[in-house]
């Protein structure tokens, strides 16, 4: 049973990193999109890039120290 619990956990935490690395990449397709379009404006798109990233990463470290609590309780 205990084993079946790390088992469910190494995959949320899985699933987490995985949601994170697509959404990283959708968000620097993006930015690149919009920076070709407006060359002008690559210094606030750059930084709301970053921002994005950073949250996003934020939230996939949160599941994946959720999926840990979840084994180590």
């Amino acid at each position: 049973m205990e084993l079946l619990h790390v088992g469910l956990a190494a995959i949320g935490a899985g699933i987490a990193v995985i949601g994170a690395a697509i959404g990283v990449g959708k968000i620097g397709s993006s930015a690149m999109e919009a920076i070709a379009r407006q060359p002008e404006a690559a210094g606030k798109i750059q930084t709301a890039m970053i921002i994005a990233a950073a949250l996003v990463e934020g939230v996939a470290l949160f599941g994946v120290v959720a999926a840990l609590l979840g084994v180590l309780k």
